[in-house]
């Protein structure tokens, strides 16, 4: 007797320490997400894209839109003659820098790269510039990249249908059996579900690692390697699954007592802080933790989770195992308690489920335009009708009370319908946390772009670039050249823009020079169409050239 009394308080000492290391890590990998936007994307390079500059740069910038993490081996810069980028890439916040050899001749240079956003997709990509003039024969080979195989990108969402599978049967059998459970009914049925939703959240967590490595690095099943696992386990999404392994191995400790009824208070109140822990895990290494407003986002996912958990695992526990082996007289009194935690969770899920939406559609035309918008509508959609459905569960709470017959059956029926259409609404859930955010996607499509042209004259080759190419403020970049593509001194500046087909004459853009072969410039571009840009430049006292381009503008 003595000796149980000893070992109890340093198993429950042991886990207290253990649940709290895990939350004060989940809270490390949340801090840094600020400011940030679910799939990290290119924002802007330097040199642009597609641009010709005169002199080589020290390094070549990557800007994205939010911190990224660099895959060894991924982030290229080839040249010419073959050779790449000197020394390991250095990651300042949102930059990312790529050191250049001292050796760097003229010509086209490829620049690749592949890193990993902060909620642990991949962002691929690649662009090319020139120094002194682009290269005859057209940019450098592309070094074959794998593309990640289509059987991982299909196995993800499984998995993650696998993982919150066991999350609803771990919850909704732990709180049926400390909550609702008749005392004279044999707990054993519940107590292995138990164990195999929290076996069924181990697997799935393990497997998410394992597919997250070739998902990142490209490749097949076993593409990636050690360096791979590295990479991922490094990453905020792997610390994430580990610290949910840990989380998953201290709730065991405390899971058998608790079920069993043998526990104390504190033993509850830890086991609910371990799960608050564990489903922190899934809110910051997925879309949330990378969000705008990323405390909000976890936090409102969090509870999102934690009420689908409580809602859905509870109707799974009443429809296999409440309904078919209670008597009317303990259905009378589990059903209302029942159906009063289910309007709770029912409501905290509909209002984060609107808060998440908010955040990552962003707008109408997002909701309307994206794969994301429609999977929330379809999601909305399938909530709505569990809402129907379940309004008719409620209208049997009274007949259930008064132990009117077939009241029990009815509502086994109703459930079972309540529960196939979750399965639907999991398995949309599974989907949307692979799929690009509204709001991001809305931005790859309608976001800035970069117009580049080149044109030839007698005295000069220039290169010019309009950026956003839309109504509204635009920057241009003039770059120019010998008409061999070697250094030129440009003594004066000229730019304007009209647009014929509007009416509306050459509006003067005013230039800065930088260089001897750089300008600068803003003008601002009231409609969209075809706008003739006209550039003059004079090389001499008495020499000049005027060179035209068309740069279409965007609305």
């Amino acid at each position: 007797m003595t000796e149980t009394v000893h070992r109890v308080p340093r198993r429950r000492r042991a886990a207290t320490l253990l649940a709290g290391a895990l939350l004060a890590l989940v809270v490390v990998l949340l801090g840094p997400a600020a400011p940030a936007s679910a799939h990290a994307t290119l924002l802007s390079t330097s040199p642009a894209a597609n641009s010709v500059v005169s002199q080589p740069p020290a390094a070549v910038l990557l800007t994205f839109s939010e911190p990224v993490s660099p895959i060894a081996g991924k982030l290229r810069v080839t040249g010419p003659d073959g050779r790449a980028d000197a020394g390991e890439p250095r990651v300042e916040g949102t930059n990312v820098y790529l050191n250049l050899g001292p050796n760097t001749p003229n010509g086209t240079y490829l620049v690749t790269y592949r890193v990993i956003s902060a909620d642990g997709h991949p962002v691929v990509g690649a662009f090319t510039f020139s120094i002194g003039a682009p290269s005859p024969g057209g940019p450098p080979a592309e070094a074959e990249e794998a593309a990640t195989s289509p059987v991982v990108t299909t196995l993800f969402p499984i998995v993650r249908y696998i993982g919150y599978a066991g999350l609803l049967l771990l919850v909704g059998a732990v709180l049926v059996l400390t909550t609702l459970w008749p005392q004279r009914l044999a707990s054993g049925p519940l107590v292995r579900l138990a164990y195999v939703g929290a076996a069924l959240i181990g697997v799935a967590t393990v497997l998410e690692v394992a597919l997250e490595v070739p998902y990142v690095v490209g490749g097949g099943l076993l593409s990636g390697g050690v360096d791979g696992w590295k990479e991922v386990l490094g990453s905020r999404f792997g610390t994430a699954h580990l610290v949910r392994l840990g989380v998953l191995g201290v709730s065991l400790l405390l899971l058998r007592p608790v079920v069993r009824g043998r526990s104390w208070g504190s033993d509850r109140i830890l086991l609910c802080v371990l799960g608050v822990v564990g489903l922190a895990t899934w809110s910051v290494s997925g879309h949330p933790g990378a969000s705008p407003a990323p405390m909000i986002s976890v936090v409102a996912d969090m509870v999102h989770l934690g009420s689908m958990s409580i809602w859905v695992g509870g109707l799974v526990m009443l429809f296999l195992f409440v309904l078919p082996r209670a008597n009317a007289v303990e259905l009378s009194a589990i059903v209302p308690v029942w159906s009063r935690w289910a309007t709770y969770a029912v409501g905290a899920l509909i209002l984060t489920g609107i808060a998440q939406a908010l955040i990552e559609v962003g707008s109408f035309n997002a909701l309307i335009d994206t794969r994301y918008g429609w999977l929330v509508m379809a999601k909305a959609g399938l909530v709505l009708v569990i809402l129907a459905v379940a309004s008719g569960s409620r209208r049997l709470v009274a007949p259930i009370a008064t132990e009117e017959p077939g009241a029990a059956n009815k509502l086994r029926m109703i459930v079972l319908a309540e529960v196939a259409i979750i399965a639907l609404v999991l398995g949309t859930t599974a989907v949307l946390v692979q799929t690009t955010p509204a709001r991001t996607a809305a931005n790859q499509v309608e976001g800035p772009q970069l117009r580049s042209m080149t044109m030839n004259s007698k005295l000069f080759t220039l290169q010019s670039d309009v950026a956003p190419a839309a109504i509204g403020i635009n920057e241009v970049h003039l770059y120019a050249f010998s008409p061999t593509g070697g250094p030129i001194t440009i003594e004066e500046w000229k730019a304007t823009a009209s647009l014929p087909s509007q009416g509306i004459d050459a509006i003067e853009i005013t230039l800065l020079r930088l260089s001897e072969s750089h300008a600068i410039g803003q003008v601002t571009l009231p409609a969209a169409g075809d706008w003739e840009f006209t550039f003059t430049l004079r090389t001499t006292e008495i020499d000049q050239a005027t060179v035209k381009a068309t740069v279409n503008i965007t609305s």
